[in-house]
C-alpha cells in the first residue's frame, strides 16, 4: 500500500509542477532572472548526474579509472564540438574498452 501512496503523491506533484508552468503569469517567465535560472537549471541537473555517476558507487565514494577516463573522454569530444551522441558513444566506449583490458 506504500508503494500507492508514493506513486499517487509523485503524479500529484508532477501534475502541480506542470500546472505551475501553465499558470504562471507571463511577466513572471519573461523577467530576465528567471529566463536566466531555467536555462541553467537543466544544466546544473545534468552536471549533478554526471558527477553521482562517475564517483560514486551506490552510496560510497569511488575513484573508478574506466570512469574517469570515459568522462575525460566526454570533456575532450564537448571541447572539439563534438555533437551530444558522438560525446555518449566516444565516453561509453572509452569506459568499456579501458573495462575490457583491465578486466
Amino acid at each position: 500500500m506504500n508503494t500507492w501512496i508514493a506513486v499517487l503523491a509523485t503524479a500529484a506533484g508532477c501534475y502541480a509542477l506542470k500546472l505551475g508552468g501553465l499558470v504562471t503569469p507571463q511577466r513572471i517567465l519573461e523577467d530576465p532572472r528567471v529566463r536566466r535560472f531555467t536555462e541553467l537549471v537543466p544544466v546544473a541537473l545534468l552536471t549533478a548526474l554526471v558527477a553521482v555517476q562517475t564517483f560514486a558507487a551506490g552510496r560510497a565514494l569511488e575513484l573508478d579509472a574506466p570512469r574517469l577516463a570515459g568522462l575525460g573522454a566526454a570533456v575532450a569530444a564537448l571541447l572539439l564540438r563534438a555533437p551530444f551522441l558522438v560525446v555518449l558513444v566516444i565516453a561509453a566506449g572509452t569506459a568499456a574498452l579501458l573495462r575490457l583490458l583491465t578486466g
